[in-house]
C-alpha cells in the first residue's frame, strides 16, 4: 500500500488534534492509520431522487469497514431539475454541478482524505462526482444509486416524465389539471432518479462506459438486489484501487472519453452528456474536443436501443436485457477495449461477463435500430463552436428546416409570441442571451418546446437557442446550446435580427445564418439586459468564472485549455 496522505506526522499539532476528534467520534485506535475514505452523499429531502441515499451510505459504511477502510460521510448540495428549477427560471441547475465539485474539494482535500466513493443520483451529481475525481485525482468509484419505480412500470398511465410533459402543456393551453393531479400521485412509487434515458440514467451509464463505475451497475432499480451488489463490489474494488494506487487520471483518458461518447450515441442518451463529458475531460487534465467527438462518432455509431423518451421501451426492460454493460459488449469492436476500469479489469475483460444482445430491447451493431445520430452536433455560420439537437429513435425526419428568425430575449417572451401570433408556421424562434454567461447559468427552454407541442406547432416552428432543454426533449427541430453564446463578443447568434434566414440541416450537421458576412460583421454585439435577476450571490460569482460550453462550462479564473471556437 502506498503512503497514506491522511496519516499526518504523529507528533504534529494537526495529528494530535485529529486523534482527539477520532476519540470523540468513537473511532477505535486500531482504525486510526487505515485508509480514510470520503462517502460523498448528495442526500436531500427535497426530492425522491436523493431520499434513499442515507440508507445506501449506512450500508456502504459497513462494506468499507469490512474491506479494511475507514469511511467518513460528507454532504454536498443536492440539485434536482424538478425542484431546484423553481428559482430564477432554473438558472441554478447547471451552476449547482460545479458547486458540488467545489464542495467535494473543500471537504476531501481540506481533510487530506485518501479516496472517495460517490453516491450518484440525479442529473448533476454524477458529472460533478466525475469532475471532482478528475480534479483531485485520488482513488475514486462512482456508485449509480438507481432509478425510481414508476406508475408506467406498474401498468398505470404516467411516470414523472409524462407528468412534466402534460403539466407543461396545460400551463400553456389553460386546460384543467385535475386529472394530472391525480396521476401525479401514482407517477413516482419509490426513490431514485427519473425512470428513462434522460440525463440521470444516461450519466450513470456514461460513468460505467468511462470506467469509473463497476461493470453491470447501470441502469439499476433503486434499492434492488443488483444495486446492493454494486455497493458491495464497489467497496471491495476501492480497497484494491488504494492498495495499487490507481487514480482517476489513469482511467479517464482520451480513449475512455471516446468510449463514453460512443456509448451515449449508441443508447441515444441525453444531449446534456456532451457538456458534462467535456467538463470531466477538462477537470482530468485532457485537451480533447468532446463536441467534435460526438459530431464525428455520431455518423458511425449505430443505435442499439429505443428506450423512453426515444422510443417505447421502459428502462426496466433495458436493465433486464443487460443495460449499459450489454451496450458496451455489443459496441466492443468500436471501442478501445484496453482501457482500464475501477474494477481492476479492462473494458474488454468486463464485457466478457455481460449478457449478449437479445435482438429485441438491445440489438447488435449489425442490426441496429438506426444509423442516424440521436444526438446531433451541428456547426455552421450560426454556431461556429457547435450546437446540439436531440432526435428520436429511429429518426423519421424532416431533417432540413429553413425559415425567418423571430428573436426573443427570454423563454417567456417566446411563449407569449405563440399566443400573440408573432410566431407562425415556418418561423425559427431564436431565444438568446440565456447561455452560461448571458443568463447567467444556462436558462431552460423546455416550457417553450412544450408550448409548441400544445399549440400543434412542434413540427412547423424550429427553435435555436444558447440555452438548454431537458433530456426528455427529442421531437421537432430544436437546436440548443449554440456556441459561441449570444453574450460572447462577435457571436453570430448575438447579431441575429428578425427576418434573417436560418437553415438547419440535421443530416448535414449544419446550422447556418444566411446573412452576408460583411453585413453581419457591421452589426453590433448583443448586450445582456441590465435588469437581469442574478440575486447578487452565487450566480454572479458563476458569471465571473464560468468558461464557455466548448470547455464544458467549468469554473476557472483563467481560460481553459480549449478556447471558444469563433
Amino acid at each position: 500500500m502506498p503512503t497514506l496522505r491522511s496519516n499526518l506526522p504523529p507528533t504534529s499539532a494537526l495529528a494530535i488534534a485529529r486523534r482527539a476528534h477520532y476519540t470523540a467520534l468513537g473511532i477505535p485506535k486500531a482504525d486510526w492509520e487505515k485508509p480514510k475514505v470520503a462517502i460523498v452523499n448528495t442526500s436531500s429531502e427535497l426530492a425522491a431522487c436523493f431520499s434513499h441515499l442515507d440508507d445506501v451510505a449506512a450500508r456502504l459504511k459497513v462494506e468499507l469497514r469490512d474491506a479494511g477502510l475507514l469511511p467518513f460521510e460528507i454532504r454536498t448540495t443536492a440539485p434536482s431539475d424538478f425542484v431546484t428549477s423553481a428559482g430564477r427560471a432554473g438558472r441554478y441547475i447547471l451552476p449547482s454541478r460545479d458547486l458540488i465539485v467545489d464542495d467535494i474539494e473543500a471537504a476531501v482535500e481540506g481533510a487530506k482524505l485518501d479516496a472517495m466513493i460517490c453516491l450518484s443520483s440525479c442529473d448533476k451529481t454524477t458529472p460533478a462526482h466525475l469532475m471532482a475525481a478528475g480534479r483531485l485525482d485520488i482513488p475514486t468509484i462512482i456508485i449509480p444509486c438507481g432509478y425510481q419505480h414508476s406508475g408506467l412500470a406498474e401498468g398505470r398511465e404516467a411516470d414523472i416524465e409524462e407528468i412534466f410533459l402534460h403539466a407543461s402543456k396545460a400551463a400553456v393551453t389553460g386546460e384543467s389539471t385535475d386529472a394530472l393531479e391525480v396521476l401525479a400521485e401514482d407517477a413516482i412509487l419509490g426513490p431514485g432518479v427519473c425512470a428513462g434515458l434522460a440525463t440521470a440514467n444516461s450519466m450513470h451509464i456514461l460513468a460505467e462506459a468511462l470506467g469509473m463505475a463497476m461493470p453491470r451497475s447501470a441502469p439499476v432499480r433503486a434499492l434492488s438486489a443488483p444495486m446492493w451488489d454494486t455497493v458491495r463490489r464497489s467497496a471491495q474494488a476501492l480497497a484494491a484501487l488504494i492498495d495499487n494506487d490507481v487514480r482517476p487520471r489513469q482511467i479517464i483518458t482520451e480513449g475512455s472519453v471516446r468510449n463514453a461518447a460512443r456509448a451515449m450515441l449508441a443508447i441515444g442518451g441525453s444531449m446534456n452528456t456532451i457538456k458534462h463529458l467535456q467538463a470531466i475531460a477538462i477537470e482530468s487534465g485532457l485537451d480533447v474536443d468532446v463536441w467534435e467527438m460526438y459530431r464525428s462518432l455520431g455518423r458511425e455509431t449505430p443505435l442499439l436501443c429505443s428506450v423512453r423518451p426515444n422510443g417505447p421501451r421502459l428502462t426496466e426492460e433495458f436493465e433486464d436485457a443487460g443495460g449499459g454493460a450489454t451496450i458496451i459488449r455489443e459496441l466492443l469492436p468500436l471501442l478501445d477495449g484496453a482501457q482500464l476500469t475501477v474494477s481492476g479489469a479492462t473494458i474488454a475483460e468486463n464485457s466478457a461477463l455481460a449478457k449478449p444482445a437479445d435482438g429485441d430491447v438491445i440489438r447488435s451493431i449489425d442490426d441496429p435500430f438506426g444509423t442516424d445520430p440521436a444526438i446531433s452536433v451541428l456547426k455552421g455560420t450560426l454556431a461556429p463552436g457547435g450546437a446540439v439537437a436531440k432526435r428520436p429513435v429511429p429518426d423519421p425526419g424532416p431533417h432540413v428546416f429553413r425559415g425567418p428568425a423571430r428573436v426573443f430575449g427570454t423563454r417567456e417572451e417566446a411563449i407569449a409570441g405563440i399566443s400573440s401570433g408573432r410566431l407562425r408556421e415556418g418561423d425559427v424562434a431564436v431565444i438568446r442571451g440565456i447561455g452560461v454567461t448571458g443568463a447567467p447559468g444556462l436558462g431552460l427552454t423546455s416550457a417553450f418546446i412544450f408550448a409548441l407541442h400544445a399549440r400543434g406547432l412542434a413540427q412547423s416552428v424550429a427553435l435555436v437557442t444558447d440555452g438548454q432543454f431537458s433530456g426528455l426533449v427529442n421531437q421537432g427541430m430544436t437546436v440548443g446550446e449554440v456556441s459561441p453564446e449570444a453574450a460572447s463578443p462577435g457571436s453570430p447568434l448575438g447579431r441575429v435580427r428578425d427576418d434573417d434566414l436560418i437553415e438547419i440541416d440535421v443530416k448535414r450537421g449544419a446550422v447556418d445564418l444566411l446573412v452576408d458576412d460583411a453585413e453581419l460583421a457591421a452589426r453590433p454585439d448583443y448586450v445582456p439586459p441590465a435588469d437581469r435577476d442574478t440575486g447578487g450571490g452565487y450566480l454572479e460569482q458563476y458569471e465571473a468564472l464560468v468558461q464557455p460550453l466548448s470547455c464544458g462550462a467549468v469554473l476557472c479564473a483563467r481560460p481553459c485549455p480549449s478556447k471558444e471556437i469563433a
